[in-house]
């Protein structure tokens, strides 16, 4: 069994020209507004800042990245060591030719902008994404028949030493919502290529697809992303499925739509995804997840992937903790 993380705090880590927060809320920040807190939050002044900070810190300390928390789940235990949130210092976006520069903190939706206004076509899917281009990269996010790796050129990172890493589409192998780089490397920028277009029209495309997203997602509602991924051709198959089933589809089928655990409930506008309706605890969240997971298994045989990523610990059942009067 896997020792837990000490809680750590800033006095502990190496000097910065960055911010340190001891005890960070992470729920107020994240989409689903919930969830527990940060041993310690880092904002770095810069990539130099950044490289400087995972060159020093001990390699024991737990770090991890988050960007706007826009498909995450940050359990109510909170999270251990380091959380590391790049700021506006990465979030530039500067257009050269046909080649769109972003910041791994820049939001995928800004992006789309920028290239529109450049007359560059192709990355319009990226305003119905949400979060930021760092989040796209870690999971080759998609919308509405384009991924990001149809569009990207390279992309830099900094891996846990600290050492900053040139990576060429073909070296991060991107498959359906799958990026096969290090879980702990953090990007930091990426280049996209777009293709030359009338402005009016690429603008056109992104408010028509803002539009469709508006109708037929709960993006008012306190949510992420698409909860689970689509299944493959081959598990619809291995299941007796039709080819092109979506999730949303076997959701409804086992009497998803709607269902409610606690605070948090599948949404009746898109089933895929879940909502907090005011009251919901990350455990909620997750255990309609889970038990969304466990229906359509039993029901159709498919086992969903989270698209959603959960991160930190799990708080202790109440009910499940002894009473110390008892142990005496």
């Amino acid at each position: 069994m896997t020792k837990p993380a000490v809680k750590i705090a800033s006095t502990q880590l190496p000097s910065v020209r960055g911010r340190y927060t001891d005890n960070a809320p992470l729920g107020s920040v994240g989409w689903f507004r919930c969830g527990g807190t940060a041993d310690v939050l880092f904002k770095p002044a810069d990539l130099d800042d950044l490289v400087a900070f995972l060159s020093a810190c001990p390699v024991d300390i737990p770090v991890t990245t988050l960007g706007v928390l826009s498909n995450t789940i940050v359990r109510d235990g909170g999270l251990r060591g380091v959380v590391i949130r790049l700021g506006r210092e990465f979030a530039d976006i500067r257009i050269d030719g046909m080649d769109v520069f972003a910041g791994a903190a820049a939001l995928d939706g800004n992006v789309a902008n920028v290239a529109a206004d450049a007359g560059l076509a192709g990355l319009e899917f990226l305003s119905g994404v949400p979060g930021t281009i760092g989040g796209a990269l870690r999971m080759n996010a998609g919308a509405y028949g384009t991924e990001t790796k149809d569009v990207l050129v390279r992309a830099t990172a900094v891996d846990r030493a600290g050492c900053v890493r040139q990576l060429t589409l073909a070296d991060m192998h991107m498959t359906y919502r799958h990026t096969d780089v290090p879980e702990d490397w953090i990007f930091t920028h990426a280049v996209f290529r777009g293709t030359p277009g009338d402005a009016d029209t690429i603008r056109a495309h992104i408010a028509d697809i803002k539009t469709k997203r508006a109708t037929t997602q709960p993006i008012r509602e306190k949510t992420g992303g698409s909860t689970f991924a689509n299944p493959s051709a081959d598990e619809l198959a291995a299941a007796g499925l039709p080819e092109g089933t979506k999730t949303w589809q076997l959701i409804d089928r086992v009497g998803g739509r709607g269902l409610t655990i606690g605070g948090a409930m599948m949404s009746d506008l898109h089933c895929n995804f879940m909502i907090n309706t005011g009251t919901a605890t990350a455990a909620d969240l997750e255990n309609l997840g889970e038990e969304i997971r466990r229906r359509v298994l039993d029901q159709t045989g498919v086992t969903l992937r989270w698209e959603i990523r959960r991160i930190g610990d799990v708080l202790p059942d109440p009910a499940l903790v002894p009473d110390p009067q008892h142990l005496q």
